[in-house]
């Protein structure tokens, strides 16, 4: 299916009560505006997109009080949306004042929360519910396709184009809202630097995170490659995974956290990977890439609450995730035909820890169950698994 324009049921929703604000953070393109086009047809939007309203609000804050003011009253009843709010963070004085004296609703969306860290920003005295809003998920996707996700990524703009516009879409975006969103809001000075950190993403992502070898490799500090990846997270470009870190008998690689990119296709493209079939490497990188972030979605969807980390001791035992404080284990191969040794992370890892579930994903066809000395670990496929994880049969 490549049809160029398609349109997705999304999971998340918004049952807001009269007077109610909320933050909702998402990257650039995962669909916030079209979702809340649909969903409040008839609710004003400020778009700080927009360089005239930008510049307006920027000079004068105030002018967002008087005009909201100046609504009817039926316009009132309806949540009032300002689109893209880190770029005037000024406006959230104004928007705290309305919710005090007027008891107005405001859906406040944005993709970059880095402006909103400062202590002088007003937050809305913490009254305001704050939602994550992902690109898509498996469940989302009709006929969800493995390769096309790894190749083209799961923004709804590009999931569903052509191999050569997906590319082309790919390209566009990592070049504006990557370079462009880092630049344009001010965020780190040493913009050359910055680039070579980019490009070092090629061989450091979803990999254990050596600073200082980054460090060197770009020329600048440990403390300020930190703050680079720090910034992709702000910009909610990218997720940090932690190692897990309860005591153990093994020597565990206690601090480095892994960095991953919020799309495969983000990560594909920048890593300069093509995957022309599910097998080798780059393939597994990117089935364990998008098992993260459905777990990700799923949390954030279904309001779940647990931890999402990974295992490796100093000798190389690893698990690619550890859920829930070590409940549930689960290893990632793209593999059609598991074998012993794909097996022993999660045993190692079961010896120490005694998870409820031990889980590896694959290609196999069917589900099985391996019994170990250590554990019993459950073999399934990967469509399967996504399909168990959203009914709610995983966590």
């Amino acid at each position: 299916m490549h049809s160029e324009k398609v349109n997705y049921k999304r999971i998340f929703s918004l049952d807001l009560p009269a007077g109610q604000c909320v933050f909702i953070w998402g990257p650039r393109q995962a669909g916030k505006s079209t979702f809340l086009a649909e969903h409040y047809p008839d609710s004003v939007l400020f778009d700080l997109l927009k360089t005239d309203n930008f510049l307006e609000f920027s000079k004068r804050p105030f002018l967002l009080r008087e005009q909201i003011l100046a609504l009817s009253e039926e316009q009132k009843r309806q949540p009032i949306i300002i689109d893209e709010i880190q770029k005037v963070p000024q406006l959230l004085d104004e928007v705290h004042w309305l919710t005090e004296n007027h008891s107005l609703g405001f859906i406040l969306c944005g993709s970059s929360a880095r402006k909103l860290k400062s202590n002088t920003v007003n937050l809305l005295g913490g009254r305001a519910w704050v939602f994550h809003f992902f690109p898509l998920c498996s469940r989302e996707i009709p006929d969800f396709d493995l390769l096309q996700s790894f190749n083209n990524g799961l923004l709804p703009s590009i999931y569903h184009q052509k191999p050569a516009n997906a590319k082309r879409s790919l390209k566009a975006y990592v070049e504006a809202y990557i370079t462009e969103e880092v630049k344009g809001e001010g965020l780190t000075r040493n913009l050359p630097a910055f680039a070579r950190f980019m490009e070092s993403l090629r061989f450091s992502h979803g990999e254990v995170i050596n600073f200082t070898n980054i460090a060197r490799e770009v020329g600048v500090d440990s403390k300020t490659v930190q703050e680079y990846y720090n910034i992709l997270v702000d910009t909610l470009l990218g997720f940090l995974i932690s190692p897990f870190r309860k005591k153990a008998n093994r020597e565990i690689i206690k601090s480095a956290p892994k960095f991953h990119l919020m799309d495969t296709g983000v990560a594909n493209y920048i890593c300069k990977r093509n995957i022309n079939d599910l097998k080798g490497s780059d393939a597994g990188r990117s089935l364990e890439h998008l098992i993260l972030l459905e777990l990700l979605s799923y949390r954030s969807l279904k309001e779940k609450d647990f931890t999402i980390n990974y295992w490796r001791t100093k000798l190389g035992v690893e698990v690619d995730f550890i859920l829930d404080s070590g409940s549930v284990s689960v290893e990632v191969k793209i593999s059609n035909r598991v074998d012993k040794k794909d097996l022993l992370g999660l045993a190692a890892f079961a010896e120490e820890h005694q998870p409820k579930r031990s889980i590896l994903i694959c290609l196999e066809e069917r589900r099985r169950k391996v019994s170990l000395p250590q554990c019993e670990i459950e073999i399934i496929p990967v469509l399967t698994f996504l399909k168990s994880l959203w009914a709610d049969e995983i966590i």
